[in-house]
């Protein structure tokens, strides 16, 4: 059962990617709303280019659009870059060069640290590089599929 349910996942690579983002939307929606955690300009940020992607994907998961890489990639990519330099800012490594954050919350002051290193925009990170993957794991699909016709 466990193995017909995760073949079925992996042999649709871009319905894995929207469930991906779809619970990266939902995290973040229960952080800000049902927490009553407030994002800060960096979060805000990261949730510009995450939340485009459960639509996106939802439309190429309903299309069967095996091309969908092409339009996420960019957005993830750059939220992956975004969430990474906030997770950087956040754990201490860099300092705050310019000052993106407003009165109310500080992108530097983490809300969530658990374990020691995982933060709001470190979970960011990992569902942006998770989407990353996949999308370009698709592409590779797709380059094998083409090549072998």
């Amino acid at each position: 059962m466990i193995r017909k349910i995760t073949r079925w996942l992996f042999s649709d690579i871009t319905l894995l990617t929207w469930l991906v983002a779809l619970g990266a939307t939902f995290g973040s929606m229960i952080l800000s709303e049902a927490m009553h955690l407030t994002p800060c300009a960096l979060c805000w940020y990261q949730r510009i280019f995450m939340f485009p992607l459960a639509f996106v994907l939802g439309v190429g998961v309903y299309r069967k659009d095996s091309d969908a890489a092409y339009y996420v990639l960019p957005m993830s990519i750059v939220g992956s870059l975004i969430a990474f330099y906030h997770s950087l800012l956040q754990w201490g490594i860099i300092k705050e060069v310019i000052t993106t954050c407003s009165i109310d919350s500080s992108c530097a002051v983490p809300q969530i640290n658990w374990f020691g290193f995982i933060t709001i925009p470190f979970m960011s990170f990992v569902s942006f590089m998770v989407i990353t993957g996949l999308m370009l794991a698709q592409l590779h699909r797709n380059k094998h599929a083409t090549l072998s016709e």
